[in-house]
């Protein structure tokens, strides 16, 4: 918005308007990158932090914490005055992300049946669709309103940060999920709760457990999945989708209201993951999202090259074009949603044994903020200097991590979380070697 641009960031303001101006590198600013970055800069730390509270006051309380951080970083936000009060703020909406993103996820894994617990958990990467969704949308209302749509935008983020509240409210703590489900046939899954938890009070979930030989499938799996979750490079498009479009050329409300459009596709597609998760399984999905998204990139990335010049900002992509691009990113913004969206999740959070699960997830968190940080941190820069081969980078790694599926990926559905090493981890081809005899030369190349 340009009334948000002209108070906290002139130059990119300036150089957006400029009549002569590289088409990839307007919004190049590091100093707009970190606006957005520092949000998952502090996750990255708060995810620490809301691991040992997670563990110690529960599942319930941390998401607490979070609603009330992400009011405070909604009210600074909205008030702010100057760059660094508005830093600050997204600072604190950075920590109620990481405690958000610690405890919902293994809350949600602890209270279902196996049966459903993909189902269920992906109605947690379903909810933040819809809050991209909305927040779009609130966007493109509010920057119609000037000079204080931007204000209005930024502020609404308390509305749900206090549903979260009022949420946290009514909800049980875990793990008495047993309780939840209200089964009266408790006893065996009881004592495969009671076991593990036994070993975590008397060893404690520090990082010296993750690193013991039979913990390192699960962490390798987690820290993978977030890693490749981020060079999807869906974060990157999400974050910047308005500045993506108007670099297509694209005016300012088309960008912002492309962005809506992509917004819906994601949360459609995240409805057809949460009907399949249980059926399909994790593999097929995250297989098919590769290839559906590999052909998207590359498609993305040959348009921009013959038809988004760096230098020659007076003319308009051509509709038709401009209309192909935002129908391919439609594409791989719906395969992702139904892949490595809500599985980069799910799958971290039903994979660890119980005497690992909360440090384990916790990594899983943090990996995540990290991944985000960077790419949120650099994208406009690596766009200004790749240019429209930033999609080829991409694609590249989507080749990657769809062989890293294939290969090391086990599938999980179906599996009791308690019941993970057994009939996971000691069946599967490559990871089996992680666990029995240590003199056992193949148990050492784990």
């Amino acid at each position: 918005m340009d009334d948000f641009l002209v108070r906290f960031f002139p130059s990119v303001y300036a150089r957006k308007h400029r009549a002569k101006e590289d088409n990839y590198c307007k919004f190049d600013d590091q100093r707009l990158q970190l606006f957005t970055s520092s949000l998952y800069l502090a996750a990255l730390a708060a995810s620490f932090v809301a691991s040992r509270i997670c563990t110690r006051f529960g599942r319930k309380r941390t998401m607490q914490a979070a609603s009330v951080f992400f009011l405070a970083g909604s009210g600074l936000c909205a008030g702010a005055v100057d760059l660094p009060m508005l830093i600050v703020g997204r600072v604190c909406l950075g920590v109620g992300v990481g405690f958000g993103n610690q405890a919902a996820p293994l809350f949600l894994s602890e209270i279902a049946p196996a049966h459903i617990r993909g189902a269920l958990n992906i109605l947690f990467q379903l909810n933040v669709t819809i809050g991209i969704l909305v927040a779009n949308v609130v966007n493109y209302f509010a920057s119609a309103v000037h000079p204080l749509g931007w204000r209005y935008a930024l502020g609404g983020a308390a509305v749900p940060a206090a549903m979260l509240f009022l949420g946290s409210l009514a909800i049980t703590e875990t793990p008495t999920s047993l309780k939840i489900r209200g089964t009266g046939e408790v006893d065996a899954e009881f004592d495969e709760i009671r076991r593990p938890r036994r070993g975590a009070e008397r060893g404690g979930e520090t990082v010296p457990r993750l690193l013991r030989r039979e913990s390192r499938p699960p962490v390798v799996i987690a820290v993978a999945m977030q890693v490749f979750q981020q060079f999807t490079g869906i974060n990157a498009l999400m974050f910047y989708a308005p500045v993506l479009f108007q670099t297509m050329r694209f005016k300012a409300d088309g960008s912002l209201l492309s962005a809506v459009v992509t917004g819906g596709v994601n949360v459609v597609s995240t409805v057809v993951s949460i009907v399949l998760v249980d059926s399909v399984g994790r593999r097929k999905l995250l297989l098919e999202a590769c290839a559906q998204m590999l052909v998207a990139q590359v498609a993305v990335g040959g348009i921009m090259v013959v038809h988004v010049k760096a230098d020659d900002p007076g003319s308009t992509m051509n509709s038709a074009w401009a209309v192909a691009i935002v129908v391919l990113i439609c594409v791989y913004v719906s395969s992702f949603a139904w892949s490595w969206g809500p599985l980069g999740w799910l799958i971290p959070s039903e994979t660890f044994p119980l005497e690992t699960r909360t440090a384990g997830f916790s990594l899983a968190v943090s990996s995540n903020m990290l991944f985000t940080f960077l790419i949120a941190q650099a994208f406009l820069s690596m766009m200004c200097t790749l240019r429209a081969f930033i999609f080829f980078f991409f694609a590249v790694w989507i080749v990657v991590m769809g062989t890293f599926v294939m290969v090391l990926l086990p599938e999980t559905k179906g599996v009791p979380i308690d019941e993970m090493v057994e009939r996971v981890w000691r069946r599967h081809w490559f990871w089996k070697r992680c666990f029995g005899d240590a003199n056992d030369a193949r148990v050492n190349n784990c």
